[in-house]
């Protein structure tokens, strides 16, 4: 399995794209494989402030619920709306029109702490 090289990933199969001072978030290819159908997801409202390595949302698929985990601290600038009426589409195309929220970073150092995408692609075959 290939995954961008522009992006962070955390453990629990979140990445995390810089675009100029804020950070893309959504889930990985091998996060949505891994769910199946997507039934529900639960996003926070834009000006929402959260916290690296805790829950931002929730997403619920016909084979688990699982916590989303934010990959940095800061405040939430963007939700992405059109995803909540096409939960297809975050296994259709989880790299780009499956995005989940933008934050503006307190500290875009902790995206450091957090794998590229041959460590990331290390540990998805370890899970597999």
């Amino acid at each position: 399995m290939e995954f961008p090289e522009d992006r962070r990933y955390t453990e629990t199969h979140e990445w995390a794209k810089v675009e100029d001072d804020l950070v893309r978030v959504g889930i990985t290819s091998f996060a949505a494989e891994q769910l199946g159908d997507v039934i529900y997801l639960d996003l926070p409202e834009a000006g929402t402030s959260v916290r690296q390595g805790e829950p931002f949302g929730e997403i619920e698929s016909v084979k688990a619920v699982s916590d989303l985990i934010s990959p940095v601290s800061g405040e939430v600038r963007e939700v992405n709306e059109p995803l909540m009426d096409d939960l297809d589409t975050v296994s259709e195309d989880p790299w780009e029109a499956g995005w989940m929220i933008v934050v503006a970073p307190d500290d875009p150092s902790q995206l450091e702490a957090l794998m590229d995408a041959a460590s990331y692609a290390e540990h998805c075959e370890e899970e597999a």
